[in-house]
């Protein structure tokens, strides 16, 4: 997600990140609640891997994402995509309580 710069430092102008919150109560479909890129997407990552929040790595999701209105529902173009990311996130999530 992201490259070096040359002098083994990391990059940070090319990567991209979005967050997603789902309310069952409230919302059809996830909403994006933060995005961007370059430092700000550093600090999703950042601000998520503090809070424990599992990060899904994935340039092309986060480049569609990032794209997306703050606030909206994702579009149902992307409903199969955030449904993969999801089950992956819960099957490492599964693997991990295994090794525990």
């Amino acid at each position: 997600m992201s490259e070096s710069n040359g002098n083994g430092e990391l990059d940070i102008r090319n990567i991209r990140a979005a967050a997603l919150k789902y309310n069952t109560n409230q919302d059809q479909a996830p909403v994006v609640v933060a995005a961007g890129s370059g430092y700000i997407a550093n600090r999703i990552i950042e601000i998520a891997d503090e809070c424990g929040v599992t990060v899904y790595h994935d340039d092309s999701a986060a480049t569609l994402l990032s794209k997306l209105n703050l606030g909206r529902e994702i579009p149902p173009e992307l409903y199969q995509m955030v449904v993969d990311i999801y089950v992956s996130v819960m099957s490492a999530s599964d693997s991990l309580k295994e090794t525990l």
